[in-house]
């Protein structure tokens, strides 16, 4: 990609300033040593979030003594901005790069600013890990792979039992799957609990609306960077209308992810719902102590099959040792290490050959009255079809139509929010 389009993608990121001088202090931390040639090699890898990989690194390390591996994690935005000004200004990026998924989109359109890893040996292991989820890793026209498949986040539903038993709802997972099993008997489900017991089903208008978004093959934007909203059948607003539906019959909640609201919510029982992603349960052992034993997990409805997260490990083009980054993301997100992630810090597998380890299956739960929720999501990861498309300018659109949503559940009316969203993000795609 030429620098002045990667310049006006750079510019939309947010936090420029402090994206400009994270990339100025990486300076001591990239490549040194021989350049794939032998000899000692250091990499820089560029990590955001709660991850293993610093002590995976360790490991490695111990058995490539050759290699030295070092490790900086920051917060997901300020990584992203940190990694976009580093590449557009062609200097300071490190050996290697995590790129959330959501992200991704933004930096496939640099596409010579990265290694392809099919010259590296990627095809090699091509066969370990779920077709769609290597696949969102590849370019459009299916020959240049810019990052290896780390963790996934396939959905499902997490309900509270006390709620569900109160509202007269069963209670065991296979039970819940098989009475909500649709979008129209979710609704029903929502309908009785709020009747019963005076709560909301769903935490949130967003998460509602996320219940078909998700599962979409396309959202707001198309490769050539299009707007889709105004399509007859488009899968925006069936998710709209849906999420306009659910609030209407009184069944959705006021509580926005992440907010202290809702974790105060999550923790004391206030909505009975959520259908989030795998990595949500660590969340929750982590932050609601009052909520142990009273969540459990069921597979959603095959229209709401999605993923909601993960990442990908990429090697930037100005690396001077990319085979010796490329062996060891391969070994990182090989299967064995996988499930030390996973089992460390919640990564969900995007290796298949995982979900049969003993270690996997039999991972219990306390937090989930002892459930095994671990193949709850593996089944769930599996029934997966493919990849979203999102584009580089998914979050700010994504964001408008929220809005309209939020103004919808504060009384306005929802053909008239969902026109202006749609005149925002024109005005969005113009700028």
């Amino acid at each position: 990609m030429k620098w002045n389009s990667l310049k006006k993608i750079a510019a939309f990121g947010a936090s420029s300033v402090l994206a400009l001088s994270l990339a100025a202090c990486s300076g001591e931390e990239t490549s040194s040593g021989g350049s794939d040639g032998g000899g000692d090699v250091t990499l820089s890898f560029w990590t955001f979030g709660a991850t293993n990989y610093e002590e995976l690194a360790k490991k490695y390390t111990e058995q490539n003594p050759n290699v030295k591996i070092k490790v900086k994690s920051s917060e997901t935005a300020d990584h992203h901005d940190a990694l976009f000004t580093a590449l557009s200004a062609g200097s300071g990026a490190p050996d290697i790069a995590m790129l959330e998924i959501d992200q991704f989109d933004r930096f496939k359109v640099a596409q010579d600013r990265f290694e392809n890893l099919y010259d590296l040996g990627a095809k090699d292991v091509q066969d370990q890990y779920l077709d769609w989820k290597w696949k969102g890793g590849e370019n459009a026209d299916g020959d240049f792979l810019f990052g290896m498949p780390t963790d996934i986040g396939p959905k499902a539903l997490y309900y509270r039992v006390d709620l569900f038993e109160e509202a007269g709802l069963p209670t065991e997972p296979a039970e819940v799957e098989s009475l909500i099993n649709s979008p129209e008997a979710f609704q029903e489900a929502g309908i009785q609990l709020k009747e019963k017991t005076g709560k909301p089903f769903v935490d949130s208008i967003e998460m509602a609306y996320r219940a078909y978004l998700d599962a979409a093959e396309s959202t707001y934007l198309n490769p050539d960077g299009e707007l889709l909203l105004e399509e007859d059948g488009n899968a925006v607003k069936e998710a709209y209308d849906y999420a306009v539906k659910l609030n209407e019959l009184g069944i959705v909640g006021k509580y926005d992810m992440w907010s202290p609201e809702w974790s105060n919510a999550v923790n004391k029982g206030e909505f009975a719902a959520e259908l989030g992603a795998g990595w949500l349960k660590g969340w929750m052992e982590g932050n609601a102590p009052d909520a142990v034993g009273k969540w459990r997990v069921a597979t959603l409805p095959k229209e709401f099959a999605a993923n909601w997260g993960g990442s990908y490990i990429a090697v930037p083009k100005e690396t001077k040792n990319a085979q010796a980054a490329y062996d060891f993301i391969e070994w990182l997100v090989a299967p064995e290490q996988q499930l030390e992630s996973f089992q460390s810090k919640g990564l969900f597998p995007s290796a298949p050959a995982v979900y049969d380890m003993d270690a996997f299956k039999s991972n219990e739960d306390e937090f989930f009255g002892g459930q095994v929720t671990s193949t709850v999501f593996a089944n769930a990861a599996q029934d997966i079809e493919g990849a979203v498309f999102k584009g580089e300018k998914y979050f700010p659109v994504h964001q408008e139509v929220v809005n309209a949503l939020k103004n919808v559940q504060n009384g306005k009316d929802p053909e008239k929010e969902w026109k202006a969203a749609i005149k925002r993000a024109k005005d969005l795609l113009g700028r």
